[in-house]
């Protein structure tokens, strides 16, 4: 079940708990071959920090993908990995112009804690109206995602 808080449009949090160890987790979000598994549709990434990578999604065909860069802020195996995304492809990521994704990998039990919090919504300058609608664009689409993630993790130590 995903544990979800809403702070006025500024940040995103989510708690979900993952039937896999930290160390699977962490491979489940940092690794391209299986973000591709429960978040997009393709994946390019040095899991690295500084690493850059894009995540894309093909919608309805390849001529009408989204093509969204990422940045590696922090990769601290297995229980940290950051990441700045959704900036202009020719811009250096920073707070005003990219939400910041963080992943805590926190032991419980035979399982893991993942922590997601996602900042950087008020940093962009939005108008109230294009502030909202991307903060709610981005809860709907981890509320949708996350558990996704839970389960794939499941099914990789269901597979070892």
């Amino acid at each position: 079940m995903i544990k979800v808080e809403h702070m006025e449009y500024g940040k995103i949090e989510r708690e979900i708990h993952v039937d896999a160890s930290p160390e699977v987790v962490y491979e489940v979000v940092s690794r391209p071959e299986h973000l591709r598994e429960w978040w997009p549709d393709d994946a390019t990434l040095d899991p690295t920090p500084g690493g850059v990578g894009e995540l894309v999604w093909h919608g309805d065909g390849p001529e009408r993908a989204m093509v969204v860069p990422m940045t590696v802020v922090e990769a601290v195996p297995p229980r940290l990995f950051s990441f700045r995304w959704a900036y202009e492809p020719d811009d250096v990521p920073d707070p005003s112009n990219s939400f910041l994704v963080t992943l805590e990998l926190v032991p419980s039990g035979a399982g893991t804690t993942l922590r997601l919090t996602e900042t950087g919504f008020r940093e962009r300058g939005w108008e109230v109206a294009t502030l909202e609608a991307a903060y709610r664009e981005h809860a709907t689409s981890w509320d949708r995602f996350l558990p996704r993630l839970a389960r794939y993790a499941g099914q990789r130590v269901a597979a070892r």
